[in-house]
């Protein structure tokens, strides 16, 4: 690509070379042979290609893909009624009609770019044993009640009780499928045989991944997702929630992250989600597990580990709130603010700045401020949360959050969740068709998403596949809007979505070039939104 920026340093580079003693120019030759100065000067063209499409060496295109989808090896997806594993989830997701776990043909309008089957890490390859009625689960009296349950077609509700009891700590003993089982060993390695027969380089990508489901109503959870292939992956185990192998402490996942990447050489990022079913404890000024304020070790792992943040998915918007942004009226969106995960306790308002996105990205300013890192610098994805084995966004194509609630006549007017404690209701048709991640990467394989995923180059939908370009800088022009190939500009006299600004020059302020593209089949784009968040000179 050419470029100003690369013109000048070209002149630069060519400019020290050039003040070598004239001696050694033209007369003496290296095994290279003699340069002289009009071979130098061919060797750097001053004038840019004539094809305006050659040499380009940034993104072109997004790449749409989901990096959560939970299938039958997760033990309440399974209970709920999956019976898709992970290679039908890679099937469906590059574009291959399957039979859903209701019998129903599916297919997507068009196929997924890439796909992360991000099961939970605890309790993996669980349902199998349960719904086979393996003799160590019928032995436990809980373990024989959701059998029995599941036989019954109560499956759904077998479900909310497995998830009740994990989230507080409470789940039987004798049925932990822990790290060092056979039964958790075929699951995981099951996992990561799918995800390379699958991946496809420059067609479809299959990321080896999991999710980590922390504190779980209160929905500390991420996803854990991994840039490497099987030989790295494999030696290692998910990390999980319940001790002693495990924690619900995130410094204890990043430490895990760490220790991996030190004994395999590869790469791994987490990324959070749901936040506004935290109860204000995703984006914390003081730490939940020590009830001090953040320290410097603390916002260091922070910002090293989570690049990305799920803002929206079928579990609720986590953007912004009406009580946050009262003068925005898309502040409304797909709002779940009732409670956390389960219900079990109800929201306050005093919660929500410690739960959406935009507070965040201002509270990290803050923290900046202070500690001098921002624990809070993430770019923002969509994807969906499906516990169907089906990465299905799209209103007219929507499969639901679980099987259960795959499309039926009484979809519409049937409860999802309802907390006997506080009485809290939340139906299925509150569950949002939601969402995808967009990646600008170089090109579809796993490193380049990968990436473009940790230096933040993407963004969310709820769905649509609309191209958005976003750049910042200190010299665009409002000419630089009117070009054809707004990329060339952003990339050459700017940075784009996720990038860091350098330090602004005297006299000037930021300037932003913004291009989107409506999704071919999708509806008519209404208007670009850019909001600003900033420290004022209280410091707030």
């Amino acid at each position: 690509m050419y470029s100003r920026t690369a013109d000048a340093a070209i002149g630069l580079a060519l400019g020290a070379f050039l003040a070598l003693p004239l001696v050694a120019v033209g007369q003496e030759a290296s095994d290279a042979g003699t340069l002289t100065k009009e071979a130098a000067t061919a060797a750097f063209p001053a004038k840019p290609p004539y094809s305006p499409y050659a040499g380009r060496n940034y993104p072109t295109r997004p790449y749409f893909g989901d990096t959560h989808l939970h299938t039958s090896y997760s033990f309440d997806a399974g209970t709920f009624g999956a019976r898709l594993g992970p290679r039908e989830a890679y099937q469906f997701a590059r574009g291959d009609e399957v039979t859903s776990s209701t019998g129903q043909r599916v297919k997507l309008s068009r196929p997924l770019d890439f796909l992360v089957v991000a099961d939970h890490s605890d309790n993996m390859g669980l349902f199998p044993m349960l719904i086979g009625g393996a003799p160590q689960v019928l032995a436990d009296p809980s373990g024989r009640r959701w059998y029995e349950m599941i036989q019954k077609g109560e499956g759904g509700k077998a479900a909310f009780e497995i998830i009740a009891m994990f989230g507080e700590g409470k789940f039987p003993p004798a049925l932990q499928v822990a790290p060092g089982t056979p039964a958790y060993r075929d699951a995981w390695q099951d996992t990561i045989k799918a995800a390379e027969e699958y991946n496809d380089p420059r067609r479809f990508t299959a990321f080896i991944g999991y999710e980590w489901t922390s504190q779980g109503a209160f929905n500390i959870h991420r996803n854990v997702v991994f840039r490497d292939d099987a030989a790295r992956a494999s030696q290692v185990v998910p990390f999980t929630v319940d001790p002693p192998a495990g924690s619900a402490n995130e410094r204890d996942l990043w430490k895990w992250m760490q220790a991996y990447e030190d004994k395999t050489g590869g790469d791994v990022l987490a990324i959070a989600h749901n936040g506004n079913l935290s109860n204000g404890r995703m984006f914390p000024l003081i730490e939940y597990f020590t009830g001090k304020p953040m320290d410097r070790t603390y916002v260091e792992a922070r910002n090293k580990w989570e690049h990305l943040y799920e803002v929206t998915q079928m579990k609720g918007d986590g953007e912004t709130h009406p009580f946050l942004s009262p003068t925005d009226e898309f502040a409304n969106f797909e709002i779940w603010d009732q409670g956390n995960l389960d219900n079990s306790v109800a929201k306050t308002k005093d919660m929500l700045k410690f739960e959406y996105a935009r507070q965040a990205l201002m509270n990290g300013l803050k923290v900046e401020s202070q500690l001098g890192v921002n624990p809070f610098k993430f770019g923002m994805i969509g994807s969906t949360d499906s516990h169907t084995g089906l990465a299905t966004a799209e209103e007219d194509n929507f499969f639901g959050k679980v099987t259960t609630m795959e499309p039926s006549a009484e979809r519409l007017t049937k409860v999802f969740l309802k907390n006997p404690k506080t009485g809290l209701v939340k139906m299925e048709w509150e569950v949002a068709a939601a969402g995808y991640a967009a990646v600008w990467a170089t090109e579809n394989t796993r490193e380049a998403i990968f990436d473009a995923m940790e230096r933040r180059e993407t963004y969310a939908t709820t769905g649509p596949r609309m191209a958005v370009r976003f750049f910042g800088g200190w010299d665009f022009a409002a000419t630089d809007a009117l070009s054809r190939n707004p990329a060339m500009v952003g990339y050459s006299k700017g940075v784009p979505m996720g990038g860091d600004l350098s330090a602004a020059p005297a006299g000037k302020s930021p300037r932003f070039l913004v291009a989107a593209l409506k999704d071919p089949i999708g509806a008519n784009l209404d208007r670009i939104q850019i909001v600003k968040g900033w420290l004022d000179a209280k410091g707030e």
